[in-house]
């Protein structure tokens, strides 16, 4: 009889977004509908450097802040064609994308709000375990009493939240958000 091994542990990859990538995927809502939005960006390592294999998923509400779930206690999304579901693959120059519509913001047991905001999660090479963050979008007034946003006590980890106005992104209009994986401007990651 022989004997029993632990089998090493290997990272994802080196082709680990060729696996998740599927046509629709950066499409939340079809080209062409009104009040669609573009949010993307890159990821970047701790070294600064793009990350050209990644994957970024999106999750989240339609504007009226209902969710494409059955189990949503506020009913059915409305909106035709609205998935609420995204995955984009970064490109060589760790470059993604996912077109949109601007979520509607979500209530919070007890009263109260949160702001409009993309639940992401980040997966390459390296990671056994996905990244989650959210993205804000930077003219909410919202944004100043969502709980989870004002749970982040520095100021300027707090701003790695917050996607800024895309002025190059015109047809349809977009919001810029960077990923930093590690490093000085590291993202704000959430456990979950």
């Amino acid at each position: 009889m022989s004997e029993l091994r632990t089998t090493p542990s290997q990272t994802v990859g080196p082709f680990f977004s060729f696996g998740l990538v599927w046509e629709d995927g950066p499409f939340v809502v079809p080209e062409g509908t009104p009040g669609a939005i573009r949010v993307g960006g890159t990821v970047f390592d701790g070294a600064g450097l793009p990350v050209p294999d990644a994957v970024v998923e999106t999750w989240q509400a339609d504007p009226d802040g209902r969710f494409d779930h059955p189990d949503d206690p506020r009913g059915r999304v409305r909106w035709e064609n609205f998935r609420g579901f995204g995955r984009s693959a970064t490109d060589p120059d760790g470059r993604y994308s996912v077109l949109t519509v601007k979520p509607g913001p979500l209530p919070v047991a007890g009263g109260g709000r949160e702001a409009p905001h993309l639940d992401v999660s980040v997966f390459c090479r390296g990671m056994l375990v996905r990244l989650v963050t959210r993205i804000y979008f930077p003219d909410e007034e919202a944004n100043d009493v969502d709980p989870v946003l004002t749970s982040i006590d520095d100021p300027a980890r707090r701003a790695t939240l917050v996607a800024a106005t895309d002025p190059t992104a015109t047809t349809p209009p977009g919001y810029r958000f960077d990923i930093h994986l590690q490093g000085e401007h590291e993202t704000v990651f959430f456990d979950l």
